[in-house]
């Protein structure tokens, strides 16, 4: 049964209706899906004790930007060698820096709601956590959230984030979308928009995901949480609709199949031993290559699970990840799937972030609130009893920008490649061809100027204005034919104009 707008079915009926199997069947082979556990389990095993040569052949293919074969992961997953290590570190930075430049995109989470119809073990915003408060934004509400984020603290794209319940259906999340867009804030130059909106929300039909490709939704986002049949049927109570594996499993198969032409792929590290997750991830995005023209994960989450109000589970899980693990796992996914933007998270503590940062990551959010009208509240501590997770990291994005400026990194709000068309299977060859970092470096120029003249401090107006100054130069030599046009554009949002891209 489709839901509409207006539909009166209550709760239970429109549980019982979200699911259909018909659009996963044809995505499975010989009944089976496409994670063969005894298979994982088996090849990460076969492979202890891996030859150096044979691992910096890995390196070698992983720098020519081919996504890995399960077997070469697995291979990386086993090295110990702590002079390998760090080569594959460095090796993790070069393919960044070919593959993105020398930039770092940043984001917002937005949380909309927080009714769930599930009972998650991890989930701080489970059905069952009475301690949490429940709510669900009015519109108003999504779009005062909106202005305070475009306008006073200066995010261009956000994630929002949705309960899998009928109070958050697909009209609900699409409504949340056009009211974000529709919000534009003056500045002290220009004005303040959200220029992309990304979507993490519970998995669709292929008519629902039709819904918010109309209605102009960025990237689609979700976590199969964990790979293993075995644990996700332990954490994921059974009659609860995320219960349901291959439902999850295949939801941004359906994404693409209805025409939504970003997905982004994630597992919760924490719940199941991670070198598994590692192998989960890489075949979700072998997987999605094979049946769409190439087109894999446009980026990679790999958030740790994080204390949550009233959720003993964190503690009692025996798989959570270290540090050094932490950092390696990053590294090794960055070398699996070389051409995928990937994302580091608030959940992380500062110096965690600042270190992983360095192996790989493309994207990460800041001045982070998680609760439920959190950014307009505007309480100052965090509340566990109104967000799904304790954050690590709650540094304003002005500070976490000036902290990149002085890492040498550029901060890039460039949503141009999205409303250019470079998306699908465009976005997937110019990656893989290292052709999208002349586009991520321009128009990282471009946005930062923006930001910097409307939001930054004076302290990190002046961190930015060397990063800049450093970028510039470099665009001249190496691009000298575009640097004119550069100049042109730089010039132009100086003098107040916005949104200029290449």
């Amino acid at each position: 049964m489709q839901m509409t707008k207006h539909s009166s079915l209550d709760p239970h009926d429109w549980k019982d209706n979200v699911i259909r199997e018909e659009e996963v069947t044809p995505y499975l082979i010989a009944g089976k899906d496409f994670i063969d556990d005894d298979r994982i389990e088996a090849m990460i095993k076969e492979n202890e004790n891996p030859d150096p040569v044979n691992i910096r052949d890995i390196f070698e293919k992983s720098l020519s930007i081919e996504t890995l074969k399960p077997e070469e992961t697995a291979v990386l997953l086993n090295l110990e060698d702590e002079d390998l290590i760090e080569e594959m570190f460095d090796v993790a930075a070069q393919i960044k820096k070919k593959v993105y430049d020398n930039r770092i995109v940043t984001f917002a989470p937005l949380y909309c709601s927080n009714y769930c119809v599930n009972d998650c073990s991890y989930c701080g915003f489970r059905r069952s956590n009475s301690v949490q408060k429940k709510r669900r934004l009015r519109l108003e509400e999504v779009r005062r959230e909106a202005e305070i984020l475009a306008g006073e603290i200066g995010h261009k794209r956000l994630i929002t984030v949705y309960g899998e319940h009928s109070k958050s259906n697909v009209h609900y999340i699409a409504d949340t979308i056009g009211t974000i867009y529709d919000v534009k804030v003056k500045t002290r130059r220009g004005y303040g928009q959200i220029r992309r909106v990304n979507v993490n929300a519970a998995p669709l039909s292929i008519e629902d995901y039709g819904i918010l490709r109309d209605k102009g939704i960025g990237t689609y986002q979700i976590f199969q949480e964990t790979y293993s049949h075995k644990a996700y049927a332990s954490v994921h109570p059974a009659g609860t609709i995320k219960s349901n594996y291959r439902w999850r499993l295949y939801a941004l198969h359906r994404a693409l199949e209805a025409g939504v032409d970003d997905v982004a792929i994630g597992a919760l590290f924490g719940l199941y031993d991670w070198r598994f997750e590692v192998m989960g991830l890489l075949y979700h995005a072998i997987d999605l290559e094979q049946r769409f023209n190439g087109i894999g994960p446009h980026t990679v989450s790999f958030p740790r699970l994080e204390p949550a109000a009233n959720t003993p589970f964190v503690r009692e899980t025996g798989h959570l990840v270290s540090d050094k693990d932490f950092k390696k796992l990053v590294a090794i996914i960055r070398l699996s799937i070389p051409y995928a933007g990937m994302i580091i998270t608030a959940r992380e503590p500062e110096n965690i972030r600042k270190e992983i940062i360095q192996v790989g990551c493309t994207q990460t959010d800041a001045s982070t609130r998680i609760g439920i009208g959190s950014y307009s509240d505007r309480y100052s501590e965090q509340e566990s009893d109104r967000q799904q997770f304790l954050l690590g990291d709650t540094r304003s994005l002005d500070h976490v920008i000036r902290d990149f400026a002085e890492m040498g990194l550029i901060t890039s709000f460039c949503t141009a490649g999205y409303r250019c068309g470079r998306t699908g299977e465009h976005i997937m060859a110019l990656l893989k061809n290292c052709k999208e970092a002349k586009y991520c470096k321009l128009n990282a120029i471009l946005t930062f100027r923006e930001w910097l003249d409307d939001f930054a401090t004076p302290e990190t107006r002046k961190a930015g204005e060397r990063v800049i100054q450093k970028e510039m130069k470099e665009t001249e030599d190496r691009m000298p034919s575009v640097y004119p046009k550069l100049l042109e554009y730089y010039q132009r949002i100086k003098n107040g104009e916005r949104d200029l891209y290449f």
